[in-house]
């Protein structure tokens, strides 16, 4: 069986390299059908033709070069626009001189006469027209202060012409995505469905070859120097293991121009999902549902002495495949609103934005229903459950977060922080990250019903980039799953997820669930303390016998699961006496207070 294991592992390795190289396997060529297919819009698609004409029919070995060549040609076509369209000084002296007097009154409808009927001249006199507006019939003493106005909206004005005439930072990121993914020809895009197999098809293989064998072994959790591990014990697979995930997020969220043969790969299976060609966000849903469902089976392998882990695992990889994978990519073949109705706000940060309630409220009555579940599930639907069930209902049972932090991130559940210190710093953070999703949410619904995007000065719209860069991507993607060899494999649930902390602040104070603790029973062996991924030094509670009420608690099971001596039970009962129950048994007289 160690044979087998070996056998295995090896074609997992051989595996993970074939799909890093890959990457570097296709050319790129630019052509009119690329163009065409890449942009649909005939005006945009005449311009770019014309600003990457120099790149038409040459051959590129590797797409850092083609998509260096593509920012090299779009960055120098905003230096000409900004050049043309830009406010000069002399255009200010020329607004400046149809004023004089003592007191000078500011009126835009002078701006007419200093401009021409060119395309830039007609530019120039709309912009400062629109920027000046506030200004208008307002008093200045002389014409310094008027100087100062007009050449803080020049600068303005100057600052935003690549965003209204030429390629925003967005703009060319999409482009460069857009252009990459059709231009690129070889090896993978002519025959994806046998790299697929070669790759991520011998990775599965190989991840069961070295899971299966474990069935000869005895149920339940095996101690054995699990922090003398190189990978689970924060060695140097770990650490490996940990950067290339860290790599594989940071290229999803900001460079995915640079994985579009990862997304060929996938192409078979997004066509006769949804009908389309595959997008980063479809194949990081694949690996993400495969990771699960493989990872899966060693946790129900490793758990099989537990029913409860067994049923839980069973419900994470089936709310993973079917409502987070499959059903939102046949909604898109059926043209209609996608949506993984697990998802719930506020991890679900954009439930509320303005694309998506008009994509909802413009789509029928399945659109409407989609936005009324998702309103009715995160104010009532949340509390309610939660009062009878607590956070692991969601937690444990259903979040794709949480299903990948169970499976794929079980070998490093004792890595997380029992100090008081990070339990401190972990109400902290994800109490705050509550507090910024509900002031941001609150601000996009406000630009939405009133049309202001500003509100105290600060504008929505950075405010709503902001927590997605941070929060979204940053430290959900980035830190949340890279992380799990360093902290732990709930960083994300323990420090950042906003519907853990709304979930938490019910179950701390209404909830029905509690783990309850046997302190006669205990021998301190430190092996729910050990395993508790979400930091709660659980052996500490058992000791006392005191009930396990803390917020941050999801409700695994994995603790009462490696327990020796059945010391902890998880149970729903009456909210009253949740605080104050005896520290030993048949000691009524002792009483705590959590």
């Amino acid at each position: 069986m160690k044979l087998l294991q070996k056998a295995g592992m090896t074609l997992f390795i051989v595996a993970s390299v074939l799909l890093i190289s890959v990457l570097f396997l296709n050319q790129y060529k630019l052509t009119d059908a690329a163009l065409s297919k890449a942009i649909t819009d005939s005006t945009e698609l005449k311009t770019v033709a014309m600003d990457l004409a120099p790149m038409k029919g040459k051959t590129y070995d590797f797409n850092f070069s083609f998509n260096g060549d593509i920012d090299k040609h779009l960055q120098s076509s905003n230096k000409k626009i900004t050049s043309k369209f830009e406010i000069t000084d002399q255009d200010i002296e020329n607004v400046l001189s149809q004023f004089s007097g003592q007191e000078i009154r500011y009126s835009t409808e002078k701006i007419s006469d200093i401009f021409d009927d060119s395309e830039e001249g007609q530019f120039k006199a709309q912009k400062l027209k629109d920027y000046t507006s506030w200004m208008h019939e307002k008093k200045y003493a002389d014409k310094a202060g008027l100087q100062e106005h007009l050449e803080n909206t020049k600068n303005s004005i100057n600052a935003n012409i690549v965003n209204d005439k030429g390629y925003s930072d967005y703009k060319i990121k999409a482009l460069k995505l857009a252009l990459t993914r059709q231009s690129g020809f070889g090896p993978v895009s002519e025959n994806s469905l046998l790299w697929l197999l070669l790759t991520i098809g011998l990775g599965v293989v190989g991840a069961l070859m070295y899971i299966f064998p474990k069935l000869e072994l005895l149920p339940g959790i095996k101690n054995d120097h699990v922090y003398h591990s190189p990978n689970s014990g924060r060695g140097w697979v770990g650490y490996i293991i940990g950067f290339l995930l860290i790599g594989f997020y940071v290229i999803l969220y900001w460079y995915p121009e640079y994985m579009t043969t990862w997304m060929e790969l996938v192409d078979p299976i997004s066509m006769a999902l949804n009908g389309n060609e595959a997008s980063q966000w479809f194949f990081y849903g694949f690996l993400y549902t495969l990771a699960i469902g493989v990872m899966g089976i060693r946790m129900i392998i490793k758990y099989r002495h537990s029913k409860y882990q067994m049923i839980r695992t069973y419900s994470v990889i089936f709310f993973q495949i079917a409502f987070a994978f499959l059903i939102p990519e046949i909604l898109i073949r059926l043209n209609r609103p996608s949506m993984d109705l697990k998802n719930i706000w506020p991890l679900n940060y954009t439930f509320f934005f303005d694309y998506n309630i008009e994509n909802l409220t413009h789509s029928g009555s399945l659109g409407l229903g989609m936005l009324v579940w998702g309103i009715v599930l995160a104010l009532i639907g949340v509390p309610v459950i939660t009062y009878f069930y607590g956070k692991r209902w969601y937690c444990s049972w259903v979040c794709g977060c949480g299903g990948l932090a169970e499976t794929l991130g079980d070998p490093y559940r004792q890595l997380s922080d029992k100090s008081l210190k990070s339990w401190k710093i972990e109400r902290w953070m994800i109490h705050s990250v509550l507090v910024f999703v509900v002031v941001m949410t609150f601000g996009v619904l406000y630009t939405y019903f009133t049309g202001s995007s500003e509100i105290a000065g600060i504008n929505t719209y950075n405010l709503r980039s902001v927590y997605g860069f941070v929060i979204g991507a940053a430290f959900a993607g980035v830190v949340g799953v890279g992380f799990y060899p360093f902290m732990g494999s709930r960083v994300w649930c323990r420090f950042g997820c906003p519907l853990a902390a709304y979930l938490g602040l019910v179950q701390r104070f209404k909830s029905r669930f509690r783990i309850t603790t046997n302190g006669g029973q205990c021998i301190s062996c430190g092996n729910c303390s050990t395993y508790c991924e979400m930091g709660i030094d659980v052996r500490w509670y058992a000791q006392r016998g005191q009930n396990i009420v803390r917020s941050s608690c999801v409700g695994c099971g994995v603790c009462s699961s490696v327990c020796p001596r059945g010391v902890l039970k998880l149970e729903n009962k009456d909210p009253k006496g949740r605080f104050g129950e005896a520290i030993l048994i048949g000691n009524d007289s002792v009483k705590v207070n959590a």
